[in-house]
């Protein structure tokens, strides 16, 4: 793993002290599959390495650049102008590098992910302040809103297009936290199902935790984080 990598089942820090305040989602992998599983699986049926095609579609994740599709995130071009972009990266390798053939597969995933959204509900019935920080396009952005209860489950969103900025720069986390008025780092979790997203968040002294493709490790310590806060909600008896 890179040195800024992180760990998935349990990647909360184990030194946290302050108390949770505020929990900031991202949604593509988080809410719904994962469109890098779709890329991947792209590069399999291409008989070409999976993250080199996952490279290709999307650019290098870990870092914000001029790839095509990190300028359609910051919303600087359209998908069409995108699209054609990536496909002459591609071709130049000798891969159809195609970003609306992972589009389709992901089409036929399940939708949203419940018992994400059943856990962030949660979690803002319990007090605390929840938000969105996505990177996304401006052509998705009515689709994806349809997918799950956006207004129910968070105070804001923080849209990669609309802000002109994207994760992994900093400044995108710096967005959401002047937004809930002066929640401190140390209080706020980020979950992503990107480490160098998870690892950027952590630099500025957030809590971090990482969505696998299977999401059943992240719902178990989201339990364990509801659970701690519905038991300090409960009165003490005499």
């Amino acid at each position: 793993m890179p040195p800024d990598s992180v760990d998935s089942a349990d990647s909360i820090d184990s030194a946290e002290t302050a108390p949770l305040e505020a929990a900031l989602f991202d949604f593509g992998g988080v809410f719904t599959d994962s469109p890098f599983s779709a890329a991947r699986s792209l590069g399999t049926e291409l008989g070409t390495e999976p993250e080199r095609v996952l490279e290709l579609v999307f650019g290098p994740y870990d870092a914000d650049t001029d790839h095509p599709w990190h300028r359609l995130e910051r919303g600087e071009i359209s998908l069409v102008e995108a699209r054609d972009e990536i496909l002459v990266l591609g071709r130049a390798e000798g891969v159809e590098s195609d970003p609306f053939r992972v589009f389709q597969r992901m089409a036929g995933s399940h939708g949203a992910r419940e018992a994400v959204v059943d856990r962030a509900r949660r979690l803002r019935a319990a007090g605390v302040r929840t938000a969105l920080v996505t990177n996304n396009i401006i052509e998705f952005r009515e689709r994806w809103r349809q997918l799950i209860p956006v207004d129910e489950l968070f105070e804001f969103v923080v849209d990669s297009s609309e802000v002109g900025v994207r994760k992994p720069n900093p400044r995108i986390f710096q967005l959401a936290l002047e937004r809930l008025g002066g929640i401190a780092p140390e209080g706020t979790l980020f979950i992503d199902d990107w480490e160098g997203n998870v690892a950027a968040a952590r630099s500025l002294g957030m809590r971090g935790l990482l969505v696998e493709e299977d999401p059943r490790s992240t719902l178990d310590e989201l339990d364990r984080i509801l659970d701690g806060l519905e038991n300090r909600a409960r009165p003490r008896r005499a």
